[in-house]
């Protein structure tokens, strides 16, 4: 069953990240990490239908995302950035293998950090041993690419790990999250590891994990 939600406003993170605030419809429930798809409720954008992740908490009077505008494709998100408010959607029941099954090891890439931003949220607010006990690996590009910097480094302190790929830049590791990496920056290869990113980035990781004796049953990544 599709819901009908209505933008009520769309405010920038970064240079290409918008947060998306609609309304909430009354029958909605989802838990943090899971996904939808989101469709324009126009006749030239309603069958273009693409996977989003609520990045608000379960419990929140409004559905919130965090939306990269990839303008090279001159597609949704391209045309979701432009969106005015009042602009009706049509959003999905929510759907995905992402949730939060206990303290671990959050691995993002790029816009892979959505389906994490609304489970680190809710670990936060819960004040409990969930957020204290996990740790964030978080890279982009440049520093320009990160969003919701500020948040992440109140809520995890040391254990959030930002790098950039294609500069250095003080307070960022220029490398890459890769084997090396994480042998080096993890002590317990027994514990989850959640990892979402682009494809190549997923199965890069959870091969890697392997080799470094993560069990399959502890990875936690779209299915």
């Amino acid at each position: 069953m599709d819901h009908e939600i209505v933008l009520l406003r769309r405010q920038f993170v970064t240079h290409d990240v918008q947060r998306f605030t609609f309304t909430r419809p009354e029958r909605f429930v989802f838990e943090p990490g899971q996904g939808v798809e989101l469709a324009v409720d126009t006749p030239e954008w309603r069958d273009e239908r693409r996977p989003f992740t609520p990045t608000s908490l379960p419990g929140d009077g409004v559905v919130e995302f965090t939306i990269k505008r990839y303008s090279d494709h001159h597609g949704v998100t391209e045309h979701l950035h432009g969106l005015p408010s009042g602009a009706r959607l049509r959003m999905s029941e929510p759907f995905g293998t992402i949730r939060y099954r206990g303290p671990g090891v959050f691995l993002a890439g790029g816009a892979g950090m959505t389906p994490f931003l609304s489970i680190l949220r809710h670990l936060a607010g819960e004040g409990g041993e969930g957020i204290g006990a996990s740790a964030l690996f978080f890279s982009n590009k440049t520093r320009a690419d990160v969003f919701c910097e500020r948040e992440l480094r109140h809520a995890l302190g040391e254990r959030c790990v930002l790098l950039t790929t294609r500069e250095a830049t003080p307070g960022y590791l220029h490398r890459r999250i890769d084997r090396e990496l994480l042998a080096e920056r993890v002590r317990d290869f027994g514990q989850r590891f959640y990892v979402c990113g682009p494809d190549p980035f997923v199965a890069d990781l959870k091969r890697e994990l392997a080799e470094l004796g993560a069990a399959s049953d502890t990875l936690v990544f779209e299915e």
